[in-house]
């Protein structure tokens, strides 16, 4: 195949890959909640009374998960009697969230409502009401239990409403209970956790690693790698960010399979072409799709609607963080081992990862539509 045309077909699957992620954009609603995350919306007392009510909810897959693993707390319920299964979730998320005052005192809880989430068919809610009448000027919200039944990867994310202290943030199974006298979280301490999320995403994130590590496989100067991760980085803080803002978002079934699409393309065209100095357009394409991949990792953390710029800013600049720690560690162990093969890049080495992370690609846009389990 003569270059031009080889070059026009690279254009034609890269605006391909793009152009499919943005009309099923512009077609097909956000997902509600993420895997491995419950929420947790307070709404603070409007009364003397005390009565707090929390909204609970959950992706449904994940409701289901960790009904059938306590089974036990419900061996004598007739699930099969209408109503009984809805009653039965609203108790396990009872037993595992409680709101207390001073001196520990427990506020009794009832649930108002269990079942599906009328604001996403894929979810489930549960809505729990606290009566913490004489419980005293300090209350504390604890969901440990509940994060814990979640599962080692499980987060809470609480948002308040209301009261002198509204805002968002994560709870994870080793925090104390929530003091909602207080602050949620300070400017500092919420740039501090973005930018640490930033980088645990990144470097967490397989995917992601191994696009990076196909675009540069081929890479012996420094330059055209600072123009890879320059173009990488200034794409997908565009689509960060208006992801974040909420002004375009994505599916996260369609963000994700693009991706694994751009890994399978980046691979492949290591076989096909040596030279990295026109690279930076790739990553610069595709890195427009990675930026909503990064903007599902940031909503499961809630950005605060007060907070917004601050925890973008520290969770864009956690990710190049990431991103230049992954480049640090690779392009010198490429150089090394280019001392033993007489400073040259050795194809078969090249063309073996390429082909191990075009497997991986295949591999997970097979799981990400749904051809493959998970």
């Amino acid at each position: 195949m003569h270059r031009p045309w080889t070059r026009l077909a690279a254009l034609v699957a890269q605006v391909f890959v793009f152009g499919l992620a943005l009309v099923f954009s512009l077609s097909a609603p956000a997902l509600a909640h993420t895997p491995d995350i419950s929420t947790g919306k307070i709404a603070y007392p409007a009364d003397k009374e005390a009565i707090w009510r929390v909204n609970i909810g959950f992706l449904a897959t994940d409701l289901e998960r960790i009904f059938s693993e306590t089974m036990s707390e419900r061996q004598s319920a007739d699930l099969s009697r209408p109503g009984v299964l809805e009653t039965e979730i609203g108790k396990l998320v009872q037993r595992r969230v409680s709101m207390t005052g001073d001196g520990g005192k427990l506020c009794p809880s009832a649930v108002e409502k269990s079942g599906e989430d009328p604001t996403n068919a894929d979810s489930a809610l549960v809505v729990l009401r606290f009566d913490c009448t004489g419980a005293g000027a300090t209350i504390f919200y604890d969901a440990g239990r509940l994060v814990t039944a979640q599962g080692s990867k499980g987060k809470h994310l609480v948002s308040v409403v209301g009261g002198p202290n509204p805002g968002e943030t994560m709870l994870y199974p080793a925090n104390p209970p929530l003091d909602l006298s207080k602050p949620l979280m300070t400017t500092l301490q919420l740039m501090v956790k973005f930018g640490a999320a930033g980088v645990e995403h990144i470097l967490t994130g397989y995917d992601h690693i191994c696009f990076l590590i196909a675009v540069i496989l081929w890479a012996r100067r420094a330059w055209p790698v600072v123009k890879i991760v320059t173009a990488f980085t200034v794409s997908h803080s565009i689509t960060l960010s208006l992801a974040a803002l909420n002004v375009v978002t994505l599916p996260t079934m369609l963000t994700e399979s693009a991706i694994a699409a751009s890994i399978i393309y980046v691979a492949v065209e290591n076989f096909l072409s040596r030279k990295t100095d026109s690279r930076w357009r790739d990553t610069f394409l595709f890195g427009f799709i990675h930026g909503f991949g990064f903007a599902s990792g940031l909503a499961e953390l809630g950005v605060p609607q007060n907070a917004v710029v601050p925890a973008l800013a520290a969770f864009n600049i956690g990710v190049e963080i990431g991103q230049i720690i992954i480049v640090l560690a690779l392009v010198p162990l490429l150089l090394g081992i280019d001392k033993f093969t007489k400073n040259e890049r050795s194809p078969k080495l090249v063309w073996t990862v390429s082909a191990v992370i075009a497997l991986f690609g295949a591999y997970w846009l097979l799981q990400r539509v749904g051809v493959l389990p998970e």
